[in-house]
């Protein structure tokens, strides 16, 4: 009897299929059904990424997310504040696209993720975000993360100065990303004391 190949990844998933609708059984949780909204294929621009050629211009993102509630209220009150308004958790992601302020594909979709669980109040999430066209000979590189409500943050790996260091960069990322070029002063400049530089 062969053994059965290794599954690879899947793509951009069939919202019809079981294993887009539930998360998987091997997770532990109770079994409860869930009632999946989802949005696929959204599509951003935004700057992202720890590479120099990232720093200076846009980039696609492509993001499919899937957020379950234990059987959404609107399917017997027909009312959409009983349920996730894909709407408005599309409004956010566009926000997102220009203020996440972070460097990382796996950043970006915790954030989505934390969003979906504790502004929207989802059970589970499960968030993919995908660069397309991150290397001329690959369709395409990503992440894809699940979360459930409850779960632990995982504690961070670096030290508090590396930490500071990326957010430093993330800043200046954001002020790339809005044309901006930050202006820095010293602390006993003649511009910080009211004085005029010199003329050369």
């Amino acid at each position: 009897m062969s053994a059965r190949p290794a599954l690879a990844p899947e793509p951009f998933a069939d919202p019809r299929s079981t294993s887009l609708s539930t998360p998987p059984a091997e997770r532990g949780a109770a079994a409860l059904p869930l009632d999946v909204i989802f949005i696929e294929g959204y599509r951003g621009e935004t700057v992202i990424g720890i590479h120099p050629s990232e720093f200076h211009a846009t980039q696609p993102l492509l993001i499919d997310l899937q957020a379950g509630l234990p059987r959404a209220g609107a399917c017997d009150s027909d009312d959409i504040a009983d349920t996730i308004d894909y709407g408005v958790v599309r409004e956010r992601l566009d926000d997102l696209m220009l203020h996440h302020g972070v460097l990382l594909l796996e950043a970006l979709a915790e954030k989505i993720a934390q969003m979906l669980l504790v502004d929207f109040r989802a059970a589970w999430v499960r968030v993919k975000v995908v660069k397309p066209q991150k290397f001329h000979n690959v369709q395409a590189v990503g992440v894809q993360i699940e979360r459930r409500a409850g779960d632990a943050p995982a504690l961070p790996r670096r030290s508090d100065a590396l930490q500071s260091a990326a957010r430093g960069g993330a800043q200046i990322l954001r002020w790339i990303g809005a044309g901006l070029v930050p202006e820095v002063a010293s602390k006993h400049s003649p511009a910080s004391e009211g004085q005029q530089p010199p003329k050369g």
